[in-house]
């Protein structure tokens, strides 16, 4: 088992979330629950998932007013996750709350850039820098609030790590060699992510989306 390697559970069918995890669960080390799954099953939903016993993140990418996103996160307490995502894009205050809010146990991460974005999407959003820039300033702004950690791609975790060693570092948008990219602009292998400094690697569709996903899993964690 690869510790290391989450796995994007991303669909809003609970069954085939459950078929997925049952199938990976000794091949991996948590299980990565966003958008689509929790507006489909909510907390019903985590709660079956972590039947399976391995640590969840709850990717939701909070952002809002620091009172709302802190109320929410309070609103969590019960999933008991691992991991907790907010965007750095809320501001000092907001992730300060966020933090505040959460339970002993979870990690509170910042999202700085996704992995689908890349320079002209800056560019386009009227954000200044290039995407070293611009996650560099938001890990700095996450850091200093109080957060664990950052999101990532691996592109830039190398770097951020050196202004940061105590980070927690999740890096998704993770393709094997080979592996089609899809919406991902700014990928990187799990090798590079690992050598780069990832804590955790966020893998999604190379491996819910292979016939035999326990043996992607496996093979993916051979290379680590």
């Amino acid at each position: 088992m690869s510790s290391i390697i989450y796995v994007a559970i991303d669909t809003p069918s609970l069954d085939r979330a459950r078929e997925i995890v049952q199938r990976v669960r000794n091949h991996v080390g948590g299980v990565k629950l966003g958008l689509e799954f929790f507006c489909a099953n909510g907390h019903h939903g985590v709660h079956e998932m972590r039947k399976f016993g391995l640590p969840i993140f709850l990717d939701l990418k909070l952002h809002d007013i620091p009172n709302t996103v802190a109320k929410a996160v309070q609103a969590l307490h019960p999933l008991e996750p691992a991991v907790l995502t907010v965007h750095a894009a809320g501001g000092r205050a907001m992730m300060e709350d966020a933090k505040a809010a959460a339970g002993l146990h979870t990690k509170v991460v910042a999202v700085t850039m996704l992995t689908s974005l890349d320079q002209r999407d800056l560019d386009e959003t009227g954000v200044q820098g290039d995407p070293h820039a611009h996650v560099e300033r938001l890990a700095l702004l996450a850091r200093d609030a109080g957060l664990d950690g950052i999101v990532c791609s691996g592109a830039e975790v190398a770097h951020v790590r050196k202004i940061w060693p105590q980070g927690f570092f999740v890096v998704p948008g993770v393709r094997p060699d080979g592996s089609h990219k899809g919406d991902q602009k700014r990928a990187v292998t799990p090798r590079q992510a690992l050598d780069a400094g990832a804590s955790i690697l966020v893998i999604g569709r190379p491996i819910t989306q292979a016939g035999e996903p326990d043996i992607i899993a496996r093979e993916i964690g051979a290379t680590l």
